[in-house]
């Protein structure tokens, strides 16, 4: 059984063999993938060694000491944390191999098409439809909106309705769209940071083979839902070291700028802290459980905290730093390779901060799941349970 030992040699193995002082970053990136030190959990092949989950730390702390180059998470989040597990899950032999290595070197980036202007919280509603051809493959026409990163994204994971002729959650299929295919369009969002990260997506008569299906034929909803909770914790249970991220951000400001203190805004600050820290660690708790299967509902939780605790962080830098804290960059509109917290002023992360409640599933809907799904509490009447899609009103 592979051990932190044998990943520690095996690490040193591909350093020798590519060091990163003189060999390209896309080719040592690929030598990581081939050597099954990518994410190690995977099975041999494809780009792990079926160890434990937790010994990717080991692996990580040797590269980073030599200076080795990553594979930019933050640009290719989405594939990563989203795409990569549901790929594994319900993916064929043949997929696997064809869209895992290249999304985890970031040689191809994904983006997600979920949601739609009618069907955001309730994503089961989405009315997007994909009807088989003569020829075994499907045509897509719909509408999908926020989709982040798809003005980057060579492929894309999409949920379609099959068949709106049974109940909302049945009728949905999962496949893998390519993005650069005729019929798929992508337009800009501009959002109140002034960016565009967002898009929204149309797609007229777009062809994809049924060989880009992932699962069966009216099991979407199953699929997605593996999707959704890899998401959440992709987004709330990022590993982050003690004082990490925007809490680290807020504390160094309190800490550089004496004059502007206050008792009060001392006391929040002090509140705020302990908030991070019990998020910060209840994540590598959740990220122990990770290390046992797939993940559960738990990361809706995370997810809620993560939201939470960036917009009331945000609020707190922003009434800390006075007038500067109104302070703004650049409105030009920009089309971001990704999102940058701790990177840019204050004003920045408060306006970004109020989509974190949104993006990723919406607070409201998170709180559902935890009340359900968590701590078993009864589900809410839901009128259109057993009612065909196509009859539902709209």
């Amino acid at each position: 059984m592979t051990d932190a030992a044998d990943l520690r040699r095996r690490t040193a193995d591909l350093l020798a063999s590519h060091p990163p002082a003189t060999t390209g970053r896309l080719d040592f990136l690929r030598a990581r993938f081939d050597a099954g030190l990518a994410w190690v959990h995977f099975p041999a092949g494809l780009g792990g060694l079926d160890a434990p989950r937790a010994l990717q730390s080991a692996v990580d702390a040797e590269l980073a000491a030599a200076s080795a180059p990553d594979n930019d998470p933050g640009r290719i989040g989405i594939g990563l944390g989203m795409a990569a597990p549901t790929v594994l899950r319900y993916g064929t032999e043949e997929q696997k191999k064809r869209f895992l290595r290249p999304l985890w070197t970031g040689e191809e980036v994904w983006c997600q098409l979920f949601s739609e202007p009618g069907a955001g919280s309730d994503l089961a509603a989405l009315a997007t439809r994909a009807v088989r051809d003569d020829a075994g493959d499907w045509v897509v026409d719909g509408q999908k909106v926020w989709t982040s990163s798809a003005h980057l994204a060579r492929w894309a994971i999409l949920v379609a309705r099959t068949d709106p002729a049974v109940p909302k959650h049945r009728g949905l299929t999962y496949f893998v769209c390519d993005m650069t295919d005729p019929g798929v369009e992508v337009r800009p969002l501009r959002q109140i940071t002034g960016e565009a990260e967002f898009n929204e997506v149309f797609l007229t008569g777009v062809r994809i083979p049924d060989a880009h299906r992932l699962g069966d034929v009216g099991d979407g909803w199953q699929v997605a839902r593996t999707t959704l909770m890899n998401e959440r914790v992709a987004i709330g249970g990022a590993r982050t070291p003690r004082e990490g991220g925007m809490i680290g951000v807020a504390a160094a400001a309190w800490r550089d700028h004496p004059a502007l203190r206050t008792h009060d805004l001392h006391q929040r600050l002090l509140r705020l802290w302990v908030d991070a820290e019990v998020a910060r660690l209840t994540g590598a708790r959740l990220r122990q459980q990770l290390s046992k299967g797939q993940p559960g509902p738990e990361g809706s939780g995370m997810k809620l905290a993560f939201a939470r605790l960036a917009q009331q962080i945000s609020g707190w830098e922003v009434e800390f730093r006075g007038e500067d804290g109104l302070t703004y960059d650049d409105w030009t509109l920009r089309r971001p390779e990704g999102v940058d917290f701790t990177g840019r002023e204050a004003g920045y992360r408060y306006l970004r901060a109020k989509g974190n409640s949104i993006e990723g599933g919406t607070s409201e809907v998170l709180l559902n799941i935890v009340a359900e799904r968590v701590l078993g509490l009864p589900p809410e009447p839901r009128t259109d349970k057993d009612v065909a899609w196509k009859d539902l009103p709209r």
